[in-house]
């Protein structure tokens, strides 16, 4: 695989994310730690209510909780003279065109124009029209000569749990400006209106990720790459053929069974929605950091819309038992990559790990305890195996995970290799201690603490 070196900034993240390496070549001081400036190089954020970098942390909480809704400006922040703010309406198809393109030819891509993010439309109508999610908060930029959309940046709302307090909130995504715009300074912009829309909604706090350090992580996860089709990864520069090795021993290497082996293992329908929505918050009461769903937001993510099994973005699966119980769920979602200049290849499947719950360790008082760990290892290993058989099905060529949530158990088994990635977390105005991320200080898979970070972003 060719090394992040020679390509360009943008193709970096996007390789942060599926590199598949030999973690003998990981090199040390790779990590989020060193790559942190100054505080005073932050000019922005050392402006915004985030922890400073080493900042002590007494009493977890809201940062800044001075103002009310009626004291923030009911008008945007201005504007470039040459742009306007608008609302991007997605339920116009045209203006669903807009983002679609902006973010197909701007978010992430190679200087060589090589590979590229497929966001898909139904990816977007599944991505930003969750339950609650409002107009105003798919905020875009547009020339005003010639109405072409040159910015955008999203708000959807989300309760999330730290430790057991309840923070209202919302999730910031799809930042995206046009690359020959870059130099005009929009990021700081775009953020600054999209916390003052959501402010005017009596709402104070943002969950985000960036794949760069910024003032100042709650969590650092690694990304994590389980190929699936290892030759077509090599054909297409995604990997390299290890010193020794030949394209049938990998090939072999990561060979899938045809069928998957877990019984009574089917896909979830809309009557599964209760059983497992009660199995997942269970589940997930375990992790420092969480979403909580209701119903309806439950089916939306885990179901999708009414288009769901025509144009599959979101594939959810339940373990039923002989007495009707459901007693696992998991369940990935699919943004696969264009392939630009190549002959044979012209799109890459990728899968990603969303959530998943099981009842394997209820009945332990203490979960990290050797014999619950077991229990519970041997189950993800079964379901999570499973689900990497499910995602060749739906031709993904490569799946991701993160080392969250109880990840760290089943990766190495699975053969999933650790990427040159960090996902960093952010909580906008809300001060923690830190959350294990489910790795250790060499940045291997902490099979003994896992992570507390129970959230899974887009």
């Amino acid at each position: 695989m060719p090394s992040n070196e020679t390509k360009g900034p943008g193709l970096k993240e996007l390789l942060e994310k599926l590199a598949i390496n030999d973690p003998s070549k990981f090199r040390d001081g790779d990590g989020p730690a060193e790559q942190r400036k100054d505080m005073k190089d932050y000019k922005f954020w050392r402006t915004q209510p985030v922890t400073s970098f080493d900042e002590s942390v007494e009493d977890e909480g809201t940062i800044d909780g001075t103002k009310t809704a009626e004291e923030i400006p009911k008008e945007p922040l201005a504007m470039l003279p040459a742009f306007e703010w608008c609302d991007v309406d997605i339920l116009d198809p045209q203006q669903l065109e807009d983002v679609y393109l902006l973010l197909n030819e701007n978010y992430v891509e190679d200087k060589d124009a090589t590979f590229r993010f497929n966001y898909t439309r139904e990816f977007f109508n599944w991505a930003l029209k969750s339950p609650g999610w409002r107009g105003d908060w798919l905020v875009g930029v547009r020339v005003k000569e010639t109405g072409k959309l040159i910015a955008f940046i999203s708000a959807i709302p989300v309760t999330l749990e730290v430790r057991g307090k309840t923070v209202p909130s919302v999730e910031i995504n799809f930042l995206c400006v046009h690359k020959q715009l870059r130099s005009k300074r929009l990021t700081p912009v775009l953020i600054k209106e999209i916390t003052r829309r959501v402010n005017r909604c009596d709402i104070w706090h943002a969950l985000y990720t960036a794949g760069t350090v910024l003032p100042s992580p709650v969590s650092v996860c690694r990304y994590t790459h389980r190929p699936i089709d290892w030759n077509k990864l090599y054909e297409v520069g995604f990997t390299d053929l290890p010193m020794g090795k030949s394209v049938s021993e990998m090939t072999a290497r990561y060979a899938i069974p045809n069928k998957t082996k877990t019984l009574g293992l089917r896909p979830m329908v809309a009557g599964d929605v209760d059983a497992t929505l009660s199995l997942l918050q269970k589940y997930q009461a375990r992790f420092d950091l969480r979403q909580i769903f209701s119903r309806e937001e439950f089916s939306h993510w885990f179901l999708g819309g009414p288009n769901a099994e025509q144009d599959k973005v979101i594939f959810s699966y339940v373990v039923e038992d002989a007495d009707g119980r459901i007693t696992d769920f998991f369940s990935f979602y699919s943004l696969p990559f264009s392939i630009l200049n190549h002959s044979v290849h012209k799109e890459l499947g990728i899968g990603y790990l969303f959530y998943y719950a099981t009842d394997a360790d209820f009945e332990f008082t203490d979960r990290f305890s050797t014999e619950a760990t077991a229990v519970l290892r041997k189950r993800l290993n079964s379901i999570m195996g499973d689900a990497v058989v499910l995602a060749r099905r739906a031709k993904m060529d490569v799946f991701n995970a993160l080392t969250s949530q109880d990840n760290a158990l089943f990766l190495e088994d699975l053969k999933f290799g650790p990427g040159d990635g960090f996902l960093n977390f952010y909580l906008f105005n809300y001060k923690t201690f830190p959350i294990t991320g489910g790795i250790r200080e060499d940045k291997s898979y902490d099979t003994e603490r896992r992570s507390n970070v129970g959230v899974v972003m887009l």
